[in-house]
């Protein structure tokens, strides 16, 4: 019997997690489908333990995935730090499409990182094209684990994922139907959001009675947006905390960015640097400051009112503003259709903008209670604990399909 093979390419430290996450469910799943006695007692596979390889970081590695590149070292933000960076991205491209013709794994699973990511699945189906011969017949599943959003900006790119890729895994509801009016070949399968699992366990750490309120500074998880975000951010908390008692909280995902935050806040701010622990911090929290990435989700799963932000580059910000084509940037808002985290793009994300809405929030309980609320619902409809696995069966169910 034929080794199980997956090549799984993540680019950016949440991909890494979530692509670890998948290969833990999957190998659980090939282990209890492997144990399924046949009708006389014996086993209906050989347990050959699967094979894991490709690109990623280091949770892949701890998840047991055969790593050939780091990529998350190499995850940048805006069109001029991708142009800086272009030759190195085609080198890493072909470098992972050799790969991908050297092992044959049954399937490619491409999480997020969706520039790359695009373009190595195109890589791969034009050399699989390309191919001629009786001995050329290795046909791997090219698999998508969350949707770029092409609904948002770029519709056009549909058509080439409906050529390049067999099955896109969604973690939001409605790009099921968004993508079954506009690409009706390509398989999209509603898996859920892997947060609604990740922090399914986590228990409530409620602030002691009496406490001053929480505010939690999350700038991002990159070097580049917490140097845009974070001055602001704490412009923006020192003008709040005038004739106030609040506690400040800077909470980043690791000591390489909380060393560079070290260099920002000054000793006498009084704003304390945690290193993880993000959903500690937030279920504590009576309000946050974040940038508009998938952080605000995870504000939204712990239901912690938030005003947003985002800076980028002027030329980013240039391009991004004629060609996005949804009114918000924080996906709480976007699946509410309405502002519930207050938004600050670019110029408007002042520290003035950000401590009048930030106090305005923090003096409006019932506000905050309609924004829980709201929150509330919005991950309801995320699909709940089990994402993993269900996106593991939806895989296998797709590989099997071909070997049948």
């Amino acid at each position: 019997m034929k080794l199980r093979s997956f090549m799984l390419v993540a680019g950016e430290p949440s991909g890494d997690l979530l692509a670890a996450e998948l290969v833990k469910a999957l190998r659980a799943e090939l282990v209890r489908r492997d144990a399924a006695p046949s009708f006389d007692l014996q086993p209906l596979r050989t347990g050959l333990a699967p094979r894991f390889f490709g690109a990623g970081g280091p949770r892949m590695a701890e998840a047991g995935v055969d790593l050939a590149l780091d990529m998350t070292q190499h995850a940048v933000v805006g069109l001029l730090e991708v142009l800086r960076h272009l030759a190195r991205f085609r080198r890493l491209l072909l470098q992972l499409r050799d790969l991908a013709f050297e092992r044959q794994p049954d399937a490619i699973v491409l999480v997020d990182f969706s520039g790359f990511n695009h373009r190595l699945a195109a890589a791969i189906r034009r050399r699989l094209r390309a191919q001629h011969g009786c001995f050329n017949n290795w046909q791997p599943k090219i698999v998508q684990y969350v949707s770029p959003q092409v609904w948002a900006s770029r519709e056009s790119r549909v058509r080439t994922m409906a050529r390049d890729l067999d099955l896109l895994l969604s973690i939001f509801p409605f790009e099921k139907d968004w993508y079954a009016l506009r690409a009706a070949r390509l398989r999209v399968e509603f898996v859920g959001h892997p947060l609604c699992e990740r922090y399914a366990a986590v228990n409530a750490n409620v602030a002691p009675p009496g406490a001053p309120p929480l505010v939690v500074l999350l700038p991002g998880s990159r070097a580049g947006e917490l140097t845009r975000h974070l001055p602001v951010m704490l412009e923006g908390a020192h003008r709040m905390q005038a004739g106030r008692a609040l506690t400040f909280r800077l909470v980043l995902p690791n000591e390489t960015l909380a060393a560079q935050a070290r260099t920002f806040v000054p000793a006498s701010a009084g704003i304390q640097i945690q290193v993880g622990g993000l959903a500690e911090a937030l279920s504590q929290a009576t309000l946050a400051i974040a940038s508009t990435g998938t952080v605000t989700l995870e504000c939204a799963y712990f239901g912690v009112p938030t005003v947003a932000l985002y800076k980028t580059s002027w030329s980013t910000y240039q391009i991004g503003r004629r060609i996005i084509r949804v009114a918000f940037l924080a996906m709480p808002n976007i699946l509410a259709g309405e502002a519930l985290f207050p938004e600050f793009i670019q110029h408007a994300a002042t520290p003035e903008n950000i401590a009048r809405e930030a106090l305005a929030l923090l003096d409006d309980p019932a506000r905050r209670e309609r924004i829980k609320t709201r929150l509330a619902k919005i991950i309801a409809s995320l699909g709940g604990p089990g994402a993993s696995l269900r996106a593991a069966r939806a895989l296998l169910a797709e590989v099997n399909a071909s070997q049948r």
